[in-house]
């Protein structure tokens, strides 16, 4: 198997990743059912993406006061707890949706072992020349 450092994507995650982990650090249930780099992966990338789409929607749907230099739209949003609800119950859905995934669990991480010795190959060219 790949090492989890191998297969790190630096992710644009702020605020957004934050909110995330945040959901993900406080209810257990979740952190189990992405328990493998896998999951996790496709869990992040996943999440990251439904949970600005639900702000995005909460943001159009509401009328929140102007920025003042204080909290920013998400933490208004988020201070209303129907509104951290969604969010919530929205990561457990991706959650939910990715363990049910058998099959990416067998998917390799990493580019295989043909992939990796024509990389090696060309870079043996690179310095060579």
């Amino acid at each position: 198997m790949t090492d989890p450092e191998e297969i790190w994507i630096p992710l644009v995650d702020e605020p957004i990743g934050s909110i995330v982990a945040q959901i993900q650090a406080g209810h257990a249930e979740i952190a189990k059912l992405v328990d493998t780099p896998q999951r996790l992966l496709a869990f992040k990338t996943f999440a990251y993406i439904r949970v600005g789409i639900v702000l995005g929607e909460l943001l159009l749907e509401n009328d929140i006061e102007p920025y003042n230099g204080s909290d920013t739209w998400i933490d208004k949003l988020l201070g209303n707890p129907d509104f951290k609800a969604r969010v919530v119950e929205e990561v457990r859905r991706v959650a939910e949706e990715v363990a049910r995934d058998t099959d990416a669990d067998e998917a390799p991480l990493g580019p295989d072992e043909a992939a990796r010795q024509r990389f090696r190959d060309f870079a043996r060219r690179q310095l060579e020349s």
